[in-house]
Parts: C-alpha cells; structure tokens; sequence
C-alpha cells in the first residue's frame, strides 16, 4: 500500500475530513489533497505528526509495515503491535512486549526463550520444537546482535536490581525476599480485584510487558505473593492456586 493509500484510509477511517486532518499536522487542505493524490509526501516532521494523531508508526505511513518483524522475539509486526518511545511515539522495530516505554525488557535470550516457548508450544509444535526454532533464529535478530549497543549490556539488570531493593524494602509481612524478577506479559497477570464497594478493578495494561515473581508465603498454606512493577509503580498481591480470589496487597507509586 503506498503512502496515498495509507493516509487516506486513516483520515477516511477516522472520520476526518481533508481539511480538518490538514489543521491537526498545520498544513493546508491542498497539501492533504496533494499527498492523497500521490504528488507529494508529508516531510518528516509532518511525518511524526501524523504517526502521533492516528497511532502508527512512520513506517506504516511509508507502507512498509507489512514487512517488518520484532528484533527482538521475531514476531511479525502490524501497527497495534508496535511498542511505543517514553513520549508515545511509535517503534516499528519492536513489539509491546519486548519494548515498552523506551525500556528494552529482555537482557537474557533463555528468558525470552523460556516466555515465548509458553505462548507458541502447541501439539502441532511441541515445546522443543519452539525452544531449538528460537535458538536459531534469535541470534539472527538486530537486537541480540546488537545486544551491547543498544543497551542491554547491564543496563536492565541494573534497574531490576534497583527495583528488587525497593520491594524488599517495604518489609511486607509473610513475603520472602526477592531475588530475581522475570519479564511478564500484562495479559497474564492482570488481575482483577474486589474493591470495598464490591466493584471490582484491574491495575494493569494487558498488552504491556511488566517485570515480576511468584512467591510462596512463608506462613505456608495456599496463598501466594505476586509481584509486578515497572518504572512507574510496584504492585503486590496474594492470591491462591491457579491466581484465583486475588487482594491486592500494595500499589506504590515509583
């Protein structure tokens, strides 16, 4: 899809007309008309305009998005896929889960690994058939073969750690020490909670990757701790087997 292709069908879908999209990115309407007529491309500032308004990435725009694949996990990549810079703007050369917010979330291929293999075993692909793919295929990655430069030589174990001695200093009754924690999908530990006034409420974003752990009590019984955290916050909760009847125990804000 070229780039008048991609423009009209977001203004069109979006239910705006040339002349109002034209002031949204501070250009004329014949400008707009122009670059739907394929005379003319918006330039990179408008670019970045445009990307921001309608929540794709600049390669979408260009109408290469339907080539490209996370360099992370190797994921194919759609627009709604796209992770997403500290200022919103989108990344096209990563997805939610391995990017998010300017923060890469893997610094150990194994952990990835060991994530992936959960989401894409099957019984037509049985779990080593996924763990010995995966080994091939992710050394050939930009992100692993640029692993150092990019900054994941240390950088989110520096913060994991930082972020470990923040949970073990609110002292919660009952919650071993962390020692390590793993990458997290929101969708898997997004839980719901009953609040006072018997609504009930979740705290998490499902398509975002968070940092965490599972922790037995030390009381013993049936009942757990879940951790999970990211930048901004450090939540806790217990709950028992298979995350059933979870309370939140903590929300901190970081």
């Amino acid at each position: 899809m070229d780039t008048k292709d991609v423009i009209l069908k977001l203004r069109t879908e979006s239910g705006m007309s040339q002349e109002e999209l034209a002031g949204k990115v501070f250009v004329t309407r014949q400008a707009v008309s122009r670059w739907e007529n394929g005379d003319t491309v918006p330039n990179t500032d408008t670019l970045k305009l445009l990307s921001e308004l309608f929540g794709v990435s600049i390669n979408t725009l260009l109408g290469t998005a339907d080539k490209l694949i996370c360099q992370c996990c190797g994921m194919p990549l759609e627009s709604e896929l796209f992770s997403r810079e500290k200022d919103g703007t989108p990344n096209s050369s990563y997805c939610k889960w391995c990017y998010a917010g300017g923060q890469y979330m893997y610094d150990s291929m194994d952990d990835l690994i060991d994530v992936c293999v959960k989401n894409m075993a099957s019984e037509e692909h049985p779990e080593t058939e996924v763990r010995a793919y995966l080994k091939e295929m992710l050394p050939q990655l930009d992100y692993w073969k640029r692993y150092r430069e990019l900054g994941g030589d240390g950088m989110l174990e520096e913060f994991k750690q930082k972020l470990i001695g923040e949970i073990n200093d609110l002292g919660i009754e009952g919650m071993p020490k962390v020692e390590k924690l793993n990458s997290l999908v929101g969708s898997y530990v997004n839980l719901e909670y009953r609040l006072p006034n018997g609504m009930k409420a979740k705290f998490l974003d499902d398509d975002t990757t968070y940092l965490g752990t599972q922790l037995e009590c030390e009381f013993g019984g049936d009942r757990y701790f879940g951790v999970c955290a990211n930048a901004d916050f450090i939540l806790v909760s217990t709950y028992g087997r298979n995350c059933e009847e979870p309370e939140l125990v903590i929300y901190r804000k970081r």
